[in-house]
């Protein structure tokens, strides 16, 4: 469903005074030092102006899990929603997001560029606001490289028990998790998806899975990798590429970052289906605020996650408080984009319940 233009000028009025109607907001996100990041650059800015309470919640590994079930329950409490792209898309489609007109909606570039021009192809939906590009990569102790062995540098060295041993630490869904397993067993990069559309292709991977599957913690929330590292418990595991910056610079911790093979992917902001009029003014007051191109740069200020805006990009400049450059702790810097993996959103989306049993299933044995 789209905005009406009624409803459009009702928002852009209330964005004008800088007044919200409603007393608080509850916004669903990733947690850890990617939540604290939306707070300091979008949340607590926007509640200074407004005098709109948010309030946190990490649920957004489980979102398209939970708006079924609210939407089933005719019972939305969330009012906005951060995603990957493949959870926009699924969501849009079964029509439990709102589409948006992100020229009405958002505000335009800070040169006159509309919006959909400055987020350009990372619209993957009608339903998704983009807000920033990430990797999801593989951190390392470095105090716990054997001696004499060179630190971990290839995606096929988290296979790789015989040199590196250790407890390992991967994401409980599919996602990422098959197109590495699958690259590590011959399968070329352009040839994943195909792969992984066969029965064949599936067992495979989760053959290769099962190399390293009893030295494998299953984590569900952004902050259980770096926790884990900084406590020692594991080797190596996959998670954010903010996270490990988090974890390396802001706190000291002995860990290195593994680029190889890195999956970029996108993050944004949906509205779900059935609010209020007043919780749906208030929630594109929200994004309004939050997604213009000086709210994108400044959350560069204290993650390193890329803004999605191509006019924030020039405005990324140094870390709030350690005062480091930015720039080439973004996974899309020259240096550490050697060999990416992308992401197929698309294809996720169409084939993401079906794997996510099958994987569920695997674990569970």
């Amino acid at each position: 469903m789209k905005l009406t233009t009624a409803l459009l000028a009702t928002s852009a009025l209330v964005v004008s005074a800088g007044v919200a109607s409603a007393q608080s907001m509850t916004i669903v996100s990733w947690g850890g030092a990617y939540s604290a990041s939306q707070k300091n650059a979008y949340h607590d800015p926007y509640s200074e102006k407004t005098g709109v309470e948010i309030i946190n919640d990490d649920s957004s590994a489980e979102a398209v899990a939970k708006l079924r079930a609210m939407n089933e329950a005719g019972n939305v409490t969330w009012d906005v929603v951060d995603v990957v792209g493949a959870d926009a898309i699924r969501l849009c489609d079964e029509g439990l997001a709102m589409e948006i007109d992100h020229d009405e909606v958002l505000a335009a570039a800070p040169d006159g560029t509309s919006a959909s021009d400055d987020f350009g192809d990372l619209i993957v939906s009608d339903c998704f606001v983009p807000q920033i590009v990430y990797s999801t990569t593989f951190g390392y102790r470095t105090d716990m490289v054997p001696a004499g062995v060179e630190a971990p540098n290839d995606i096929c060295d988290v296979f790789d028990l015989e040199t590196y041993p250790g407890k390992r630490a991967l994401e409980k869904r599919p996602i990422n998790n098959m197109e590495w397993a699958l690259l590590c067993s011959g399968v070329a990069k352009e040839d994943v998806y195909d792969v992984l559309e066969t029965e064949d292709g599936i067992a495979m991977a989760l053959a290769k899975l099962d190399t390293i599957k009893d030295q494998t913690i299953w984590w569900s929330a952004g902050a259980d990798t770096p926790q884990l590292l900084a406590d020692g418990e594991i080797f190596m595991g996959s998670t954010y590429n903010g996270r490990l910056f988090s974890l390396i610079e802001e706190q000291g911790q002995p860990v290195g970052m593994m680029w190889d093979a890195q999956v970029f992917d996108l993050d944004g902001w949906i509205v779900p289906t059935g609010l209020s009029e007043e919780r749906t003014k208030q929630a594109m007051d929200y994004l309004f605020f939050a997604t213009d191109t000086q709210r994108l740069a400044d959350q560069a200020k204290y993650i390193s996650y890329g803004p999605a805006r191509a006019s924030s990009a020039p405005l990324v400049g140094k870390h709030a408080s350690l005062g480091i450059d930015m720039a080439p702790h973004m996974p899309t810097d020259p240096a550490n984009a050697a060999n990416t993996f992308l992401f197929n959103y698309e294809w996720w989306a169409d084939y993401r319940d079906d794997l996510d049993a099958k994987f569920q299933a695997w674990l569970a044995q």
